[in-house]
């Protein structure tokens, strides 16, 4: 057989795989909490390795690795800013978040617990956030499409379009059939490919090289400076702006949206060890298949054109076919778990926080689920038509959405769980101000000693926190609110 063959036997493998999960979720999924939050009886393995699979998409397998082999280590420090984000974002905001969604008119997704929360009697916290998640996220799962078709087009020449429709029917069949149940396992098994492929393309690219020195030694010939954390191309602003990536897991819905749904408190500091146990391992498996790319290739564009694709040449070059295949099938399930999480999320925010809002009467529990699919359906549809034809504009609203969303949701999530005087007031003025200057300083350049080329997040991030602190001293909130916190803290520390 040729090694395409091999390759495809892989792909069909792991599709029948997640198919399967999906089928097994759908017979566990009775009613709505089930459906958005497998019933809150998530085991700390699972919803680690979940958080960390939707999370980092096919950043891990191809952007970082490429950014590594083109220009040295210095591009790892947007790695170590995730990474310390993920840890102080499982210790801080995990065990509070999963009690608090509880106390808080047991609050199934982040708009409906900030409305509950802050006692807002307008709904505006509410219509706000689900507002800004329905449309920041159907560009992200429309950007996630694309990248599942542009897939199949590089590695097997097939059309773009149906590669592209080839992973969303499959995606959006597990998401819509299983809920969350069906998103979560599916990211546990494409979080386990995904650390397991990391780890064994630069353990064998070593063997392959010689061992460890002549790895090194190789590496210094290509590049005296590789290992160099700063040099004379690193700013000051570079280095913040690369770290000051790790602020956007405070407010990114599809990742947070985990800790509502551990079974307890408690359980949610175990789950932070093993998920940033696992994104240590990712990360540092992805630093090792760059080195490993760059003693084998030597930088020399003939024998590897794009460095996005060192992570796929080394492992058809180390492996074989077959094995070859199921690391080809480890970057589509990067991006796959990335989309389904976000079809979830976006469905949630549509249904849960906005038709719900409309409604007179409570519509019974059967009936949301069944909207609910029906919202996943839509939601990928209209995402599939934006990705049909794939335009620069879609690509560059999502280069913001991780600032956007970081900006926006993060400081009004720690205020929430950690402020009692947080008003409605001051939470809605605070995330807007984070999201308008996400925008505009994005659009910036240069600027007294470059300031302008600071990553958006920062800025936004810390105009959020000064508005919403601002606007909610001149207010008072809600008398039960303070009577709420204490009742979260309290069974926090319980």
């Amino acid at each position: 057989m040729s090694d395409t063959t091999f390759e495809a036997i892989a792909m069909i493998i792991y599709f029948v795989g997640m198919i399967m999960i999906g089928l097994w979720a759908y017979l566990r999924t009775t009613d709505i909490d089930d459906y958005m939050l497998a019933g809150r009886d998530l085991n700390p393995f699972v919803a680690a390795l979940s958080a960390g699979a939707s999370d980092m998409s096919g950043w891990l397998l191809m952007g970082l690795p490429g950014a590594l082999y083109a220009s040295g280590l210095v591009e790892a420090w947007i790695a170590v800013g995730l990474t310390v984000g993920a840890l102080v974002n499982w210790l801080v905001v995990a065990p509070r978040l999963r009690t608090y969604t509880e106390v808080a008119g047991n609050a199934i997704t982040i708009p409906s617990f900030l409305d509950n929360r802050l006692h807002d009697p307008r709904h505006l916290i509410r219509w706000a956030s689900g507002i800004i998640i329905l449309v920041f996220f159907t560009f992200y799962v429309s950007s996630g499409m694309v990248a599942g078709g542009t897939f199949f087009e590089s590695s097997f020449g097939m059309d773009y379009r149906l590669g592209m429709t080839l992973v969303a029917a499959i995606t959006v069949m597990y998401t819509l059939v299983g809920g969350f149940l069906a998103v979560s396992w599916t990211d546990l098994v494409q979080g386990l490919m995904m650390v397991a492929a990391l780890i064994a393309v630069p353990l064998a690219g070593i063997m392959h090289v010689g061992g460890v020195g002549p790895l090194v030694r190789a590496v210094r010939e290509v590049d005296a400076d590789y290992w160099a954390l700063v040099g004379p191309s690193v700013s000051l602003i570079g280095v913040v702006s690369a770290l000051a990536w790790g602020l956007g897991y405070f407010g990114q819905p599809h990742i947070i949206v985990r800790f509502m749904a551990i079974r307890s408190p408690r359980e949610a500091i175990r789950g932070g060890i093993i998920g940033i146990s696992w994104m240590l391992f990712a990360v540092l498996g992805a630093i090792g298949t760059a080195v490993v790319g760059v003693a084998i290739y030597a930088r020399d564009a003939g024998r590897l054109a794009n460095p996005e694709a060192v992570f796929i040449s080394l492992g058809q070059l180390l492996f074989h076919p077959l094995v070859a295949g199921f690391m080809l099938a480890a970057i589509l399930a990067a991006i796959m778990s990335t989309i389904s999480s976000q079809l979830l999320v976006t469905s949630s925010a549509l249904i849960e926080d906005l038709y719900r809002t409309v409604r007179r009467s409570e519509p019974g529990s059967a009936h949301l689920v069944i909207a609910s699919r029906t919202a996943v359906f839509l939601v990928a549809v209209v995402a599939a038509l934006m990705a049909w034809t794939p335009s620069d504009t879609i690509l560059a609203l999502v280069a913001f959405a991780w600032a956007g969303f970081g900006a926006s949701f993060g400081p009004t999530v720690l205020l929430c769980l950690y402020w009692r005087r947080l008003t409605a007031t001051g939470a809605l003025a605070g995330m807007i101000t984070g999201a308008v200057l996400v925008a505009l300083w994005g659009n910036l350049e240069g600027g007294p000693g470059g300031v302008f080329d600071l990553y958006e997040i920062l800025p936004g991030f810390l105009g959020n926190l000064a508005a919403a602190c601002g606007v909610s001293l001149m207010g008072r909130p809600d008398p039960g609110v303070s009577e709420e916190f204490d009742r979260a803290v309290a069974a926090v520390r319980a």
